[in-house]
């Protein structure tokens, strides 16, 4: 069996790792080509080209390198045509992905499976319908998404989320980690991954923290750091209250810990609040945009909530605070209330963990049977 895989980001790459262990179980023999990082690499890829090179974020950075992408896509779609894989399973990063797998169809029959359904529960509805076009089947994060992808055309399989596999600090990793802080309330501070959302919240986030200090004597603040943003959130907690504890993006225990340490999080909206939810730490999440995109952003939504908690819970407990809400009084006041009633969120985080697959088959396993089921 002969399966052409891309992925273009480091979290397809650990997506496509794990499916490609799982089918290297599950179908003895299966050879892999195409693109990947290093998860995927470790699985017996010989990547045709650096997958860094597909990830880039934001118009400003695809323009410059538009001539080179396309002549990547033209390239990764021919490598399938003339391989002739028995699939080819594109993974996240739709733009690229995409656009690959509406070349393959175009010339030929080979089966197109996609890992990750877009959002269209949230926005752009429309991209589920324009997707079937050259996609065959779809393994979804989410439990409520097979239905929608089902509708416009393509088969799809609920496989559960990666967060359910990942690994999380024990009592005692916890307990070590806390006592290091004090005795009073310890907040856990991430204000993103890019350097937009930290230049954004960072100082609300620090304004909040200030409000919530004046309230809760002894507290103290410890920040996960994303790699990208390493130098601007160290200059950026300079100013803020609880003498900042930074967790370098290299000490994945110490991530863990923290995590299972805290009493509340204070974090922007996106999957870390599953890591949240999988730790146990009661949540309030806060995010803004510039201006432009808030307005168009915002007409287009089609939920009232951008929380994945409270998604999959089907439940609103965990506070948001968005654009015009996303103020320092109004994010302080949340933390009080979670704060004095951290139980609240509780059995919206563990239904969420269920939901998403936890105590089952690992994901990744699930998602090469759902491959091997639909060839």
């Amino acid at each position: 069996m002969k399966v052409f895989v891309i992925a273009g980001e480091p979290s397809g790459d650990a997506l496509g790792g794990a499916v490609m262990a799982g089918l290297r179980d599950l179908a003895p023999g299966v050879t892999f080509d195409g693109v990947g990082g290093p998860l995927m690499q470790a699985q017996g890829l010989d990547s045709r080209f650096p997958m860094d090179e597909l990830s880039v974020m934001g118009l400003a950075e695809v323009l410059p390198k538009y001539r080179a992408l396309k002549r990547r896509i033209a390239q990764c779609a021919q490598a399938v045509l003339d391989t002739r894989p028995d699939v080819l399973l594109t993974i996240d990063s739709p733009d690229f992905c995409l656009r690959v797998a509406k070349l393959v169809k175009a010339r030929s029959s080979i089966r197109t499976i996609h890992y990750v359904a877009p959002t269209v529960w949230a926005w752009r509805p429309g991209r589920a319908a324009r997707m079937a076009r050259h996609i065959d089947h779809v393994l979804a994060l989410f439990p409520f998404e097979p239905p929608l992808m089902q509708a416009a055309g393509m088969t799809c399989d609920f496989v559960g989320h990666p967060v359910v596999a990942q690994p999380l600090a024990g009592v005692a990793e916890a307990a070590v980690f806390r006592a290091t802080l004090g005795t009073g309330p310890v907040v856990l501070a991430l204000p993103g991954s890019r350097r937009g959302e930290v230049t954004r919240l960072a100082d609300r986030f620090g304004g909040a923290l200030h409000l919530l200090a004046q309230t809760h004597p002894g507290l103290r603040v410890v920040v996960p750091v994303a790699a990208p943003v390493a130098d601007l959130v160290a200059a950026a907690v300079q100013g803020w209250p609880g003498d900042p504890l930074l967790v370098a993006p290299d000490d994945p225990a110490a991530k863990r810990a923290a995590f299972r340490a805290a009493d509340v999080a204070l974090a922007a909206s996106g999957t870390v609040s599953l890591e949240l939810a999988a730790a146990g730490t009661p949540m309030a999440i806060a995010y803004d945009m510039n201006w432009l995109s808030r307005q168009i952003i915002g007409r287009m939504l089609l939920v009232d909530t951008v929380t994945l908690v409270n998604l999959v819970s089907d439940t609103r407990t965990v506070p948001e605070f968005i654009g015009p809400d996303c103020t320092s009084s109004r994010i302080a006041d949340g933390l009080r209330d979670v704060l004095a009633r951290p139980q609240a969120q509780q059995a919206a985080m563990a239904l969420t963990m269920d939901r998403l697959g936890r105590g089952g088959e690992a994901p990744g396993l699930r998602a090469a049977r759902s491959v091997l089921d639909h060839l």
